[in-house]
């Protein structure tokens, strides 16, 4: 098996810059934030596996998130068990649900794709508000336990920066070998064209369907992640708007870009936070900053700052004066 030595040459920079991160990085408002924005970045890598390479649009990507995020906090608060097992509770249920909802949903393409997985989401937080002996209803469940490994608690800032950081890491070496494995290529068939990936032979419901569980096991994670992270959850981090952030951090960072779910789930996670000191204009500030990016930026932060270096660089101009 050969191993790509370019391309993990760029996780370990990755490692190695999230390592680096916390020495200019002061307080723990920022290094919250930061972690913040790692638990972002799980689910839009699982959504821009969906999105971005498979073609297939959910509106209800928040729901995933809310299972893996209740499952750690109920186990855990209730029933008393272990945060891990909690964690590992809320990826298989975020991946079940998937599966659940995936054969009926995957079955409808486009805009009724993506009214159906709103409808989803719309369900899920429902039943969050209502089944008040398990969720608590409105009040939430708080008190969720740090997780800890041999004694080790994760219960600062510092910590759990780090934690984060390493599941991030380690979502991008899953995403990464699944676009170049076989389940890749056959996502990006069925994004170019489901029909002519259907007439070469592809299975489209099934790759469709293992992309779908995919993006939920993200998800699943993700929350439970948070969970521990917020030591609270309530209903209201998991409704519609809370889905529709996340389509638009996986946009903005750039479709069919595992480092731009990073760069997405940053933006988007910074401007959410810096915009609240304009109360009722940081809704039209937002949407001015996006409109913006999109027009001067539209293949997404990740490809836009790219290709915007590599015009800069000196011997693409003198390769161009050139030719001139």
């Amino acid at each position: 098996m050969k191993i790509d030595v370019k391309r993990y040459r760029w996780f370990a920079l990755a490692g190695a810059a999230a390592a680096a991160l916390p020495l200019v990085l002061h307080g723990d408002y920022a290094l919250h934030l930061a972690a913040a924005i790692g638990i972002n970045a799980i689910v839009v890598l699982g959504l821009n596996l969906l999105m971005g390479y498979a073609g297939q649009v959910s509106l209800g990507q928040a729901a995933f998130v809310g299972i893996g995020a209740y499952s750690s906090a109920i186990l855990t608060t209730t029933l008393g068990l272990s945060p891990w097992l909690g964690m590992l509770t809320g990826v298989l249920l975020g991946a079940l649900t998937a599966a659940i909802v995936g054969v009926p949903l995957l079955k409808l393409r486009g805009h009724y794709l993506a009214m159906g997985t709103l409808g989803f989401g719309m369900i899920v937080n429902i039943v969050m508000v209502q089944w008040e002996h398990l969720t608590r209803g409105t009040l939430g469940i708080a008190a969720i336990p740090d997780l800890s490994i041999a004694g080790f608690a994760f219960d600062t800032s510092l910590r759990m920066y780090y934690l984060v950081a390493a599941f991030v890491l380690l979502s991008l070496i899953v995403a990464s070998n699944i676009i170049d494995s076989r389940v890749g290529r056959a996502m990006r068939a069925v994004h170019g064209s489901e029909t002519a990936a259907a007439t070469s032979g592809v299975d489209t419901q099934r790759y469709k369907l293992h992309v779908f569980i995919l993006s939920g096991a993200f998800a699943g994670l993700a929350g439970s992640l948070y969970a521990h992270h917020a030591g609270y959850v309530h209903p209201d981090s998991f409704g519609f708007a809370e889905s529709i952030h996340l389509v638009v951090m996986v946009v903005i960072g750039g479709m069919a870009s595992i480092w731009g779910a990073i760069f997405g789930a940053g933006a988007v996670t910074l401007m959410q936070e810096h915009l609240r000191m304009f109360q009722e204009f940081s809704t039209i500030i937002f949407g001015v900053v996006l409109m913006a990016i999109m027009i001067f930026l539209p293949s997404g932060l990740w490809r836009g700052t790219a290709d915007a270096l590599q015009r800069l660089s000196p011997s693409r101009r003198r390769s161009h004066t050139e030719g001139a």
